[in-house]
């Protein structure tokens, strides 16, 4: 009796120890905002989200392998909270992020869908980060910039294999992605970026190419900077897409300002289309953004945008675009979000 007391002690003890070396985190965030856009003579009024940032509800965990080697996964789906359905396509999945990975002191090998680093680039050097009025992504992630190359990874890659180096480099970092198109047109992706973060200086540069079904392959290549002042962190950069004559051109120049237990953002962006009959087809976007934190985890925000087309271009900040391009584009709204 005494042995078999013992011996389901010890395996207790290891139960324990095993479990000790583990993690399980179940995260995720609800924003919901009431908006006006008005596009032309054309105005919607809705309840939308991922103003201040993208709703998710996701799954992450580790396990220690023991030697300073870990595995772990990471499984992350989009809400649409306004009308209770999940993602983009209205069925609740994984499309945010789904990625299992094995890290050590080489740095981490990771495998699945993911962001790419092009888009992680620019969204690093933003200060709106990619959601919002006054967003980046607004200008260069738009039907133009996507020069019809019919590339699917502006954002996110499928069957992607990432390497990210590990982070005791003396401030440097780099990562490098492919991602198979398994047979599909425009999701065959190549993606490199490198960096620099020390105190307040930040910069990275990144590039990509993606096959695509026409013989030239859409390129893209961007590079930011940030500096943190204490009383205001500034940062800049600038996006360029190529697909055979065809080039698209972004810049941005944005920043946020601590103020108490609030923060103000402001950002102006530009693009540029050049080549075949693109060449008048540009966008100025002007972005205003006031966050009041009511705790670490609950904030109230309100937000304007205001985005002018010239020549056949017809970006909105969303809603219906008119019949007639080269209009203005003037958002503004009011939300919450909650992280947990």
């Amino acid at each position: 009796m005494k042995k078999s007391l013992l011996a389901l002690a010890v395996l207790g003890a290891f139960a324990g120890a095993a479990s000790a070396q583990s993690s399980l985190t179940v995260f995720g965030i609800v924003d919901l905002s009431a908006n006006s856009v008005k596009n032309g003579s054309v105005t919607q009024k809705f309840l939308g989200s991922n103003q201040l940032n993208s709703n998710r509800l996701g799954f992450r965990g580790t396990e220690d392998l023991g030697g300073g080697m870990s595995a772990s996964f990471w499984l992350e789906g989009g809400m649409a909270n306004d009308t209770g359905t999940g993602g983009s396509s209205g069925a609740y999945g994984f499309e945010r992020r789904s990625t299992l990975s094995l890290s050590g002191g080489f740095g981490e090998v990771r495998l699945g869908r993911d962001y790419t680093n092009t888009f992680t680039n620019v969204a690093s050097f933003d200060a709106y980060g990619a959601n919002g009025f006054g967003n980046f992504a607004n200008i260069y992630a738009s039907t133009p910039a996507g020069l019809g190359s019919g590339a699917t990874t502006a954002v996110r890659a499928n069957n992607m294999v990432g390497y990210f180096t590990p982070g005791n480099l003396g401030g440097l970092y780099a990562s490098a992605q492919i991602a198979a198109g398994e047979g599909v047109k425009g999701n065959k992706y190549t993606g490199f970026r490198a960096g620099y973060a020390a105190g307040p200086v930040d910069v990275a540069v990144a590039m990509s190419q993606t096959d695509v079904a026409a013989a030239d392959k859409f390129k893209v290549f961007n590079i930011g900077a940030s500096y943190n002042l204490g009383v205001a962190k500034i940062l800049a950069q600038y996006d360029q897409r190529k697909f055979g004559a065809l080039k698209y051109t972004s810049y941005q120049l944005s920043t946020s300002v601590p103020l108490g237990q609030g923060e103000f953002r402001a950002s102006y962006a530009k693009g540029n289309a050049e080549g075949g009959t693109t060449s008048a087809n540009d966008a100025n976007l002007l972005g205003l953004e006031y966050i009041y934190n009511l705790s670490k985890r609950t904030a109230l925000y309100t937000q304007y945008g205001r985005l002018s087309n010239k020549g056949a271009s017809a970006i909105t900040l969303g809603g219906p675009a008119p019949a007639t391009a080269g209009f203005s584009s003037t958002g503004y709204g009011v939300g919450v979000r909650h992280i947990f």
